[in-house]
């Protein structure tokens, strides 16, 4: 296959080095395409010397071919990495203002897209808009990842890993193989979910189930809805974590959204896409959580709680990574404080100043203890949480987190019946969404 690997200008452009290597290593012609802004980061002689063609950077350049038409139609997919910005803006208008441009405009071939840039311009109002209608032309977008940024900042809009970003394109590519119709030219067209890189999860395992919603049933309705698991960071390389993939909450928003709710989703580092159609705002640790949740819940007519929140953090951060030493006895200990009760905090406020989500929903992850039920655990929880509702779930190393399937007992302080939700996470999330529908 000719696969062009376009290049944006930013700092991660010498990333794209390494995926142009990793491309040739599997077999396929290589054309680097950089706009000219990315030659100031990554220069010619490289890009040519790893891909083995020439380089090109404008229209103007080999005219008689007409050469930006020649690599359109040559090329078996575009992948462009990174993705800046000022690109994702000039593409989502329909610019052709340089070869790599003119070549994405004029091609036919699956386009794959891997943005990077500072976590305030990611979440930008206008990069949104541009990420929404390139994914409307049919483009695959490859999410960013969440890590060190430019300087000192950490935060989502990093460029993924090569590895990630080759094993991704090589998905789209066999998914979208050219000459298969371009996807926003398919009647009904809706744009498809970003491409997860890093990630083999079938994206079907997220699709609403077969049963449709109740159309409207949510509609004029906001929901806030949290998902994924929180990391609180222990030095600059290593977090305490849980499983939680953000499988279940994702299957939320997608549900609430399709039931006709204005859904915010806050992921707490998801390993799943989220669902187009809705807003996001990513975190990474539970005080991020926190700040998040308290700052969308005004005027909110609910708020589900299906992220799995760390209970604990470091209580000392360590500025560098921490080493082992040659003395086998030394060996460090990690003290804990507790993170904030973030579930309990948003109740207490809605009890002391009125207002606030008419619904509180949360989710109790248990393991039960040698004494009592996963059940009973969550009773207990229910009654010293004091929210409205509580979907409690037996969890393990491979139930629950990151499965396709959920078994979810809804208990509540509302009502005496604790319906038993059994199937996919779309179906749970539907069965879960429909009974708080009755209460809003």
């Amino acid at each position: 296959m000719r696969i062009i690997v376009g290049i944006g200008g930013g700092i991660a452009a010498y990333k794209a080095a390494m995926l142009l290597r990793l491309f040739g290593k599997a077999g396929h012609e290589v054309i680097a395409m950089p706009t000219i802004t990315a030659l100031e980061f990554v220069g010619k002689p490289t890009l040519e010397a790893l891909s083995g063609n020439p380089v090109h950077t404008s229209v103007f350049e080999q005219v008689p071919q007409v050469n930006h038409v020649r690599q359109a139609e040559l090329a078996d997919a575009v992948v462009i990495a990174p993705a800046t910005a000022d690109l994702l803006a000039r593409l989502a208008s329909g610019r052709a203002d340089d070869l790599l441009s003119a070549t994405v405009l004029t091609t036919h071939a699956p386009v794959i897209l891997a943005p990077a840039m500072h976590t305030q311009m990611w979440e930008h109002p206008a990069t949104r808009e541009n990420v929404r209608i390139l994914r409307g032309y049919g483009y695959h977008l490859i999410e960013p990842a969440v890590g060190r940024l430019t300087g000192p900042d950490s935060g989502v809009g990093r460029l993924p890993e090569p590895e990630d970003i080759f094993e991704a394109a090589q998905r789209v590519i066999a998914e979208f193989p050219k000459g298969k119709e371009h996807p926003s030219q398919t009647p009904g067209y809706a744009p498809t979910h970003p491409v997860h890189a890093g990630s083999t999860e079938d994206s079907d395992s997220l699709s609403a189930p077969s049963i449709e919603p109740e159309p409207g049933i949510l509609a004029g309705k906001r929901i806030v809805i949290t998902a994924g698991g929180t990391r609180e960071a222990l030095d600059p390389v290593r977090f305490l974590g849980n499983r939680s993939t953000g499988k279940q909450g994702v299957a939320l928003a997608q549900a609430a959204r399709d039931m006709g709710a204005s859904v915010h989703l806050i992921g707490a580092n998801l390993e799943v896409p989220a669902p187009d159609g809705v807003e996001l705002t990513r975190v990474v640790s539970a005080a991020d959580l926190q700040r998040a949740v308290l700052k969308s819940i005004s005027g909110a007519d609910a708020l589900v709680m299906s992220a799995a929140v760390a209970d604990f953090r470091p209580a000392d951060y360590a500025e560098y990574k921490i080493k082992k030493t040659a003395d086998p006895d030394d060996n460090p200990v990690i003290r804990l404080v507790r993170n904030p009760d973030i579930l309990r905090e948003v109740v207490q406020r809605r009890q002391q100043l009125g207002g606030g989500p008419r619904l509180i929903v949360g989710f109790a992850a248990e393991t039960g203890s040698p004494d009592k039920t996963p059940l009973e655990l969550g009773r207990e929880k229910l009654t010293r949480k004091g929210c409205d509702f509580l979907a409690v779930n037996t969890v393990g190393i491979s139930q629950g987190f990151g499965t396709d399937e959920n078994t979810v007992t809804l208990i509540s302080s509302l009502t005496d019946e604790a319906p038993v939700f059994s199937g996919s996470k779309g179906e749970v999330s539907r069965d879960i969404l429909t009974t708080l529908a009755a209460y809003l």
